[in-house]
């Protein structure tokens, strides 16, 4: 079994790429507004908002349990309305994962607009399971946003 992985997830959305990303960016914080039962705040500790470096922390509920997460903005692209997360602390990565990064672009295909997650893992071990609870969850957050935005 690979420790390793990718897992994606392809989301049409309603909204133009530069929307999400300017939520991602510049406004995560108002994730706790559109969906508090899911995402309780993101607060940036370190950097400036939405500045390459910057490390913002994620408090939300997964699994009926409350979480942190300690992430570092790795990259941005305007152009493909792309960010990068790199998950550097906190409840996804403390015992199951030894890298994480989320990663966030959009582009038209046809008519529609997707929003395409993807995570980037390596577990610590081969019991580890793969993350798709939390890409569902996360999928799921991502049609809220889709829907109050």
């Amino acid at each position: 079994m690979a420790l390793s992985g990718k897992l994606i997830c392809y989301l049409e959305i309603s909204k133009k790429g530069n929307v999400f990303l300017d939520i991602f960016r510049y406004n995560p914080h108002e994730f706790s507004t559109i969906c508090p039962h899911k995402v309780h705040a993101c607060e940036l500790i370190e950097g400036d908002r939405g500045a390459v470096g910057s490390l913002v922390h994620w408090h939300y509920t997964h699994e009926g349990k409350k979480k942190i997460d300690k992430a570092i903005i790795e990259a941005v692209d305007e152009e493909k309305h792309k960010i990068v997360f790199d998950v550097i602390g906190g409840d996804l990565v403390e015992d199951k994962y030894k890298t994480m990064k989320v990663i966030f672009h959009t582009e038209k295909k046809g008519d529609a607009q997707v929003l395409t997650v993807t995570l980037e893992f390596e577990k610590l071990n081969t019991t580890v399971p793969y993350p798709t609870s939390f890409m569902d969850w996360f999928c799921n957050v991502l049609k809220d946003i889709d829907l109050c935005i």
